[in-house]
């Protein structure tokens, strides 16, 4: 539960005790144990607090800039058929490549003709095949050599290998899918010299009790795993699925930062992203022993010639909240809350240098509700403060978490442009 960010409380009203979920900002699946087997027979899922198109089309207009982190529990008895295959083929080429950089070299017994002779030669072999064809320079010897493991290099092109067939079928995803084909295929090249091979159940059980196995090794001898076994992610459908998580505010801030990514490109605009670290503005504390926070790090940071703005991306239910209850009527910790979010906004707009600046809040809401919005007009809400000779515009929007991208950027750019940038 505590990899969910899900809390149970209990609750007894007389007559019944009732188990009571809240769900916290993640989502995904895990497994539940049965009262009566003591077995995985049940799971627990949780959807988005706002509704989506589901997990597989969202990722596919963003690339991958997030993608779900399998959990190392028991598998599931059902899963996403909306999941599409390359989400898990992105994480399973990952672990591949980290197998390999991370895989330590060790003694083998190789076994093959040699010009001259090395450990232990087969004489009789040489004097029965190698003499009577006059190959005398084909010397069969048995010795050891320090080599990588080729039966788990066998697995990881094999591995590969169906990858690379399953991406075939699904170019028509985007780019993006040519790009996870060439790292497949950057990853088969590093295996192309050993032959195939498919271990067995009770091949990978012994791999993992090898001694000094590191976490890189466990999760690609998981995803081989995977990959024999055809498993997805754990979902609402009837197949196996793999236990998973995917904390929801970087889900939304990557959606965001797409979103942006449109609107600077539109508007001829430079765009900075926070989750790259190009955005940080260290804090210098004295003395340095007493420091609390070490950085500001903006979510996105848009640039045009005199404009600067600075986006921070929230995945909470303020905007929401705030369309159906005035101000006054709202909860004190929401209200709390939303303060905080002004507060850290306004810090991020005194780092920028250029005459007008905008600190604008993002968050998430229905499609239904954006869409009403829309038809109104009021999808940015707008203040302004001028500080010195400096203009400081201050932007509260939403986006729904749709794939429809075109149509949700149109407003941001109609805005950007009254602004003459």
């Amino acid at each position: 539960m505590a990899l969910l960010e899900v809390r149970i409380d209990r609750d007894y009203d007389g007559n019944d005790v009732r188990l009571l979920i809240h769900a916290g900002n993640a989502v995904g699946a895990i497994p539940l144990l049965s009262p009566t087997t003591a077995r995985p027979d049940y799971g627990l899922i949780v959807q988005p607090r706002f509704p989506w198109a589901g997990i597989g089309p969202m990722l596919a207009e963003m690339g991958w800039r997030v993608t779900p982190t399998p959990l190392r529990l028991p598998l599931l008895h059902r899963s996403e058929r909306r999941v599409p295959a390359w989400v898990l083929s992105f994480m399973i080429l990952v672990r591949l490549k980290a197998l390999l950089d991370s895989m330590n070299r060790r003694f083998e017994l190789i076994r093959e003709a040699r010009r001259a002779p090395r450990g232990a030669v087969h004489w009789a072999e040489y004097a029965t095949r190698s003499l009577p064809n006059a190959s005398f320079l084909s010397v069969p010897c048995t010795f050891p050599d320090l080599r990588d493991d080729r039966f788990i290099r066998g697995a990881v092109r094999h591995t590969v290998e169906r990858q690379l067939r399953s991406l075939e079928t699904q170019k028509e995803h985007g780019a993006f899918v040519h790009r996870l084909m060439e790292l497949g295929q950057q990853i088969l090249r590093r295996v192309q010299a050993v032959p195939v091979y498919v271990p067995s159940s009770t091949t990978l059980a012994v791999w993992l009790q090898r001694p000094m196995r590191t976490d890189e090794f466990v999760g690609g001898l998981q995803a081989i795993e995977w990959t024999i076994e055809e498993r997805g992610l754990a979902g609402a459908s009837d197949l196996e699925g793999i236990p998973w998580i995917m904390p929801m505010d970087q889900f939304f801030e990557a959606w965001v930062e797409t979103i942006f990514r449109v609107i600077s490109q539109r508007t001829g605009g430079t765009m900075r992203i926070g989750r790259k670290r190009e955005t940080t503005h260290p804090i210098n504390w004295e003395p340095p022993h007493v420091s609390s926070q070490k950085a500001l790090v903006p979510d996105l940071w848009l640039e045009w010639d005199s404009i600067t703005m600075i986006v921070d991306a929230k995945y909470k239910r303020h905007w929401e909240e705030m369309q159906q209850h005035s101000w006054a009527n709202l909860e004190e910790q929401l209200r709390e809350q939303h303060r905080n979010d002004l507060l850290q906004v306004l810090a991020y707009a005194n780092l920028a240098r250029t005459p007008r600046v905008i600190a604008c809040l993002a968050y998430p809401c229905t499609l239904q509700n954006w869409s009403s919005l829309s038809e109104r007009g009021r999808l940015v809400h707008k203040a302004e403060l001028t500080v010195g000779s400096r203009s400081l515009y201050l932007w509260l929007t939403a986006f729904p978490m749709a794939t429809a991208i075109e149509r949700i950027t149109l407003p941001l750019v109609d805005e950007l442009r009254k602004l003459r940038i």
